[in-house]
């Protein structure tokens, strides 16, 4: 089986994407970041998702982005509640990390060239996103090309990175159902920005709007709000 590294924050998109990375064949590794955000939550998820899939390894690293603030994410300032999907797409939101993806895709390229692997999967999406300029298929395509210029891999052309997005272009719902058609629990993901003192997600932010969203086209219940309703 050949490698494939795999950006595993514990979101819906991410355990979806590793779920298809499975499934096209991949020796899957894992890597979470604990970079400072204001919850770990997500964490807890990503180990419970990476244990449930049976990754070769899950690691977690550990970087401090909250040293520069700018994001509701990683610093004091108020998760927005609420929004209209429409509303979502018309700024870059203050829950957007600066440079977030670029740091996360940095070193899981630095990991990707240790393991001889040529394939990192992601689950960006650029329909039922939140205006983050780093989900786009442009960047996607840029970080491609400067990791060819970056690797000694790509400089003795032995290999070129191969960036996944398996989700860029599905919308919310088309994802949960990919993800149930494969086996994915969504009861231990969490995609909630400002989530409870047990992970309850807050059910007003916009990653738990959009999400909400999904499950209602699909015309199913989201099996994590059921977990903590059976509570």
């Amino acid at each position: 089986m050949k490698p494939a590294v795999v950006l595993l924050s514990g979101g819906l998109d991410s355990a979806t994407a590793l779920a298809i990375a499975r499934a096209e064949g991949f020796e899957c590794f894992a890597l979470s970041f604990r970079y400072g955000q204001r919850h770990a939550v997500e964490l807890e998820s990503a180990r419970r998702v990476a244990d449930v899939m049976r990754v070769k390894k899950h690691l977690i690293v550990d970087i401090n982005l909250a040293l520069f603030g700018g994001s509701a994410l990683t610093d004091e300032i108020a998760v927005p509640k609420g929004r209209s999907v429409a509303t979502m797409s018309q700024e870059i939101p203050v829950t957007y990390v600066p440079a977030r993806n670029t740091v996360f895709l940095s070193l899981a390229l630095a990991w990707a060239e240790t393991l001889n692997c040529s394939d990192i999967y992601l689950g960006v999406n650029v329909l039922d996103y939140s205006g983050y300029p780093d989900c786009r298929p442009e960047f996607v395509e840029a970080f491609e090309r400067m990791a060819t210029l970056a690797t000694k891999a790509g400089v003795e052309g032995r290999s070129r990175l191969k960036l996944h997005t398996p989700l860029i272009s599905l919308r919310k719902s088309e994802i949960i159902a990919r993800g149930i058609a494969l086996g994915v629990d969504y009861a231990w993901t969490s995609s909630c920005y400002d989530p409870g003192t047990s992970g309850q997600p807050c059910g007003g932010c916009d990653s738990c709007l959009l999400r909400q969203e999904g499950f209602r086209e699909l015309r199913k219940p989201d099996p994590l709000v059921e977990r903590f309703k059976a509570a």
